[in-house]
């Protein structure tokens, strides 16, 4: 049909600001084409030159507009979670955790609040294959009545790393070699290299290389926060708190063979379609919560570390408890605008809901916010994506910078006692929350010890039947085949040993690689040796044990003691404690 010439009037009026919902529901029929800067053109093809065979003119604005917006279309991707899908939503509060927790959005059931979720591969590039074996993110942004909480989860509880500062050396082992730039699907020696110095990847490895590596699309896995927080009550008493998003949908997986003949886009397909069908995924979410003095007892009696992103929480122990519920039910009407400009920030939390001590996470707290300003600019809150729906008006002392809309008129921008801002009554105690902290600076790195490979081993034996175990053989031999050096896949098998010796001759087997006896003989260049038969492998390369060793007793948990003032110890999952375990619930660690 072709384009009409007649003039489509202005809903809003003459003079008057559109909206972002009016501009986004608008079709191609109530609009006029014009230059970015409003004025009606005839043509969106014509162009101004010299005659009819001439050069163009520098004065024909409308095709140097075109042409210099069009030059700038790209933001930068994400260094981590390029490739990504998403959609929006509500969240309804099934069961009430108030308990616990003075959220609001958690303070009585039937509580609902708007949410987007994206979901992603992690070390693809944007155009990288949906069915890729990588873990996925999923994100959840809830905009509550008192502000935006983001949720940045994966789709598995645990990660490969629990040192923040290798997170920047884990993600480039991710991508494509600065030589030859091949990725690890043609080139895996520094994906491999990588994990057989850093042995407490070997959790997320069992379930990176079994069959929840390739979910079969987004809409069939679950959510984990990995990373513990922790809830507050009213009373200010605090308890540690992991959140799972359980797919409704239940959980399906593509194996190896299977990814290869799927679309490039296929989970993005498969999530967009479905919605459009009236199919709307949902999932339940969930808490496991233990006291301070549980989190001390889990070290001290089971070496099971709360601040470890390696490590789960036993569900039989810390049972889930279900606060609510949410659907995915309107697709994004413009991908761009609400789903690559979105940004997921984990210090995002609102009243009830703070941080604890892990280190991945308090390092994610600043890097997140970071990422963000560089890559969608210092106002990237602005973008109607990103912003609150509060029913207060929203206010601060954050001014200018590029692109900045909201820019708060002509109200002062520091505090001022001529026009004085107001304030809402403080509703959480920090200093009771956060009190705990006071001790000596430490330089800190972690050591791999026993307890490290007690939940992998569990997956071997007691998770993966036989068919399981020979797809993980196959995926894990299959990967190695493209790694170049023979010494690095000697240390990864040994690493493998310690899980399983089963695990470590089948790989043996698939490989044609004799792997060492354990990791008692090898030295790590990313972590100290907890399991060394001398001294000679305890520390980390380049490292001395004469100065200064970065290897703690506790290993970064929260060890007997750690809590001078303890967080409400009869607030547990459900309140109800039998000699410090829970008294319901399912069991398994996964």
């Amino acid at each position: 049909m072709a384009a009409q010439s007649s003039e489509p009037p202005n809903p809003a009026g003459a003079g008057i600001f559109r909206s972002y919902e009016d501009d986004r529901n608008a079709s191609s029929e109530d609009v006029l084409y014009t230059t970015s800067n409003g004025v009606p053109m005839p043509h969106p093809y014509e162009t101004q030159r010299v005659g009819t065979n001439g050069p163009l003119l520098l004065q024909d604005f409308h095709l140097i507009d075109l042409l210099s917006h069009f030059d700038r279309e790209r933001i930068p991707e994400r260094v981590v979670h390029a490739k990504g899908s998403g959609a929006h939503g509500t969240f309804k509060c099934t069961k009430s955790l108030d308990d616990l927790c003075i959220a609001d959005i958690f303070s009585k059931e039937g509580k609902e609040c708007p949410i987007s979720v994206r979901f992603s591969t992690v070390g693809g590039e944007s155009g990288s294959p949906d069915c890729a074996r990588d873990p996925r993110g999923f994100s959840v942004k809830f905009r509550t009545e008192e502000g935006n909480w983001d949720m940045v989860a994966n789709n598995t509880p645990v990660f490969f790393l629990r040192d923040p500062a290798k997170f920047p050396h884990f993600i480039h082992t991710q991508k494509r070699d600065p030589a030859t730039h091949l990725g690890g699907g043609d080139d895996s020696t520094q994906f491999w290299d990588y994990l057989s110095q850093n042995p407490e990847s070997i959790h997320q490895v069992m379930i990176l290389m079994g069959d929840r590596g390739i979910p079969d699309g987004y809409r069939f896995m679950h959510g984990y926060a990995g990373h513990t927080l922790k809830l507050v009550n009213k009373d200010g008493d605090w308890v540690y708190a992991q959140m799972h998003m359980k797919s409704n949908q239940g959980t399906k997986f593509i194996t190896q063979e299977e990814s290869a003949t799927k679309s490039p886009d296929h989970s993005q397909k498969d999530l967009f379609q479905a919605i459009e069908r009236g199919e709307f995924p949902s999932w339940t979410v969930s808490f496991q919560t233990m006291t301070a003095k549980e989190a001390e007892e889990l070290w001290e009696k089971q070496k099971i570390n709360a601040f470890d992103l390696t490590h789960v929480w036993p569900q039989k122990q810390f049972p889930l408890r279900e606060v609510g519920r949410f659907e995915l039910n309107e697709n994004a009407k413009n991908y761009f605008a609400e789903i690559e400009q979105i940004a997921f920030n984990p210090a995002h939390m609102v009243p009830g809901i703070e941080p604890s001590a892990d280190p991945v996470l308090q390092s994610r707290l600043f890097s997140y916010p970071d990422a963000h300003r560089h890559r969608v600019g210092v106002n990237y809150q602005q973008l109607p994506v990103n912003s609150t729906r509060t029913k207060y008006r929203v206010a601060n002392f954050q001014r200018d910078g590029n692109m900045a809309f909201y820019n708060q008129g002509s109200r002062p921008n520091y505090l001022s006692s001529i026009e004085p801002i107001q304030f809402r009554k403080r509703t959480v105690d920090l200093d009771k929350v956060h009190g705990e902290f006071t001790a000596n600076a430490v330089t800190f790195l972690s050591e791999i010890r026993p307890e490290d490979f007690n939940a992998p081993r569990i997956l071997w034996e007691k998770v993966f039947d036989e068919d399981a175990k020979k797809r993980f053989v196959s995926n894990v031999s299959g990967h190695m085949s493209t790694c170049r050096k023979e010494e690095i896949l000697k240390r990864q098998i040994a690493i493998f040993r310690e899980v399983s010796p089963d695990l470590a001759s089948r790989l043996e087997e698939a490989t044609g690689v004799k792997g060492y006896d354990g990791i008692a003989n090898l030295r790590f260049n990313g972590t100290h040796n907890g399991m060394a038969s001398s001294d000679k492998y305890k520390v980390a390369n380049g490292m001395s044990a004469k100065v200064g060793l970065s290897a703690q007793p506790n290993n970064g948990a929260p060890s007997k003691g750690f809590h001078p003032q303890e967080s409400k110890q009869d607030a547990g999952t459900n309140g109800v404690r039998v000699n410090g375990a829970a008294t319901n619930g399912a069991n398994g660690a996964h």
